[in-house]
């Protein structure tokens, strides 16, 4: 018996769209004295690119807060998590961080696109990878610079989720 799962575990079926999830860092929102923009435009903007948002969360910044909330939603899961926030120079901006330490593979080449798409996404310090059969995008917290680093790389990501998932599409 093995621990890898079939073929094509996961996948959507036709007419079916990859699920995702968007997980919102921001001290302000957990203590409810900020609102969530910036995950409900991912949300919005996942919806429209085929995605189909099933689960949005929030978390406090933070290395280890960031780190168990990825594992919590990707744990079982064959999709996309979205997180937005925490990814700048703050003190309290450790979404890169708690991300790398629930990562089982890092994915630079979407990180670096990402980067590229605004003269202010050169101050991102958001990173990319696998963990399973889970994609993770690290995304700035302001609305627009989430949908934009989302929009420059939604081309390539159900490709990704296709392979992470069993896929031989080549």
């Amino acid at each position: 018996m093995t621990d890898q799962p079939p073929p094509h575990a996961g996948r959507p079926g036709p007419g079916q769209r990859w699920p995702a999830k968007v997980l919102t860092v921001s001290d302000g929102v957990v203590a409810g004295t900020r609102e969530d923009r910036s995950g409900a435009a991912l949300a919005a903007r996942l919806d429209e690119a085929g995605f189909e948002v099933v689960e949005r969360a929030v978390t406090a910044d933070g290395t280890e807060a960031v780190a168990e909330a990825l594992a919590r939603l990707s744990d079982g899961f064959a999709g996309l998590v979205v997180t937005t926030g925490g990814t700048g120079f703050g003190p309290r901006d450790l979404t890169p961080e708690g991300t790398k330490a629930a990562l089982e593979r890092e994915a630079p080449g979407l990180a670096e696109a990402m980067r590229l798409v605004s003269p202010l996404g050169r101050l991102s310090r958001g990173v990319a990878g696998t963990r399973g059969t889970t994609l993770v995008l690290n995304t700035p917290g302001s609305s627009k610079g989430a949908v934009e680093c989302f929009d420059v790389v939604a081309d390539v990501v159900p490709h990704a989720l296709d392979l992470l998932t069993g896929g031989r599409p080549h």
